[in-house]
């Protein structure tokens, strides 16, 4: 959280302090984002089971079980994982277009390190006014300032050719606005009750799963 927080304060020297270190793909991953990850899974968990959320077409606000809130965090997890992944496959697949070489590892650094505003904001997710608009504030919000420090960092980490390189900046913004405004799509879709048949089966898993069964009995 602290990194990504000192990327938005000073852009250039955190990229160059990053493109010096030379972590690789997996050290960025366990070392960086499932951390920061973690911090938003405890933070939205506790927000579902002690203040809720509108849930369903009704929008009341629910509170949500212990196992419920733990299911739910698992999936936005996962869906944190695709972001990641599939934003540095486009912009790999991107960056070709533009005549460039860049490995998979420089295209994980810049969606990982770029994504890190977006993946801290949703903290604010554990709040119960967090819905419909305030939902997506948070979501424009660290995308924005995804863009700012993805403007100094593009260039250094993969090197495009100077003529190329707001092309490339452009457009990896683009795909990755994309990929994230997509999985916010799904998380909001499900708490209005858009999928029925996801809320049935997270109720047979409770219901049906020991490990699930006690878990409810934890208080925190």
């Amino acid at each position: 959280m602290i990194k990504a927080l000192l990327l938005v304060l000073d852009p250039a020297g955190g990229w160059d302090t990053i493109v010096l270190t030379k972590r690789s793909w997996l050290r960025i991953l366990l070392g960086y984002l499932v951390p920061l990850w973690l911090i938003a899974f405890v933070a939205g968990g506790y927000g579902l089971v002690h203040w809720g959320k509108p849930h369903g077409y009704v929008s009341e606000t629910t509170r949500f079980s212990h196992s419920e809130a733990l299911i739910f965090e698992i999936l936005e997890l996962g869906l944190m994982f695709v972001i990641v992944f599939v934003g540095a496959r486009l912009i790999k697949a991107l960056g070709e277009t533009f005549h460039g070489r860049n490995t998979f590892t420089q295209t994980f650094t810049v969606t990982a390190y770029g994504l890190g505003p977006y993946f801290t904001l949703r903290i604010f997710d554990m709040f119960p006014g967090v819905s419909s608009w305030a939902y997506w504030a948070v979501w424009i919000v660290g995308m924005l300032l995804s863009f700012l420090i993805l403007y100094q960092g593009i260039p250094r980490v993969m090197l495009p050719d100077p003529p190329h390189a707001f092309g490339l900046y452009l457009t990896s913004c683009v795909f990755l606005v994309m990929v994230s405004g997509l999985a916010r799509f799904l998380t909001y879709w499900y708490l209005a009750g858009k999928f029925g048949k996801l809320d049935a089966l997270i109720t047979n898993l409770v219901a049906n799963v020991p490990l699930l069964q006690s878990f409810d009995k934890f208080h925190f």
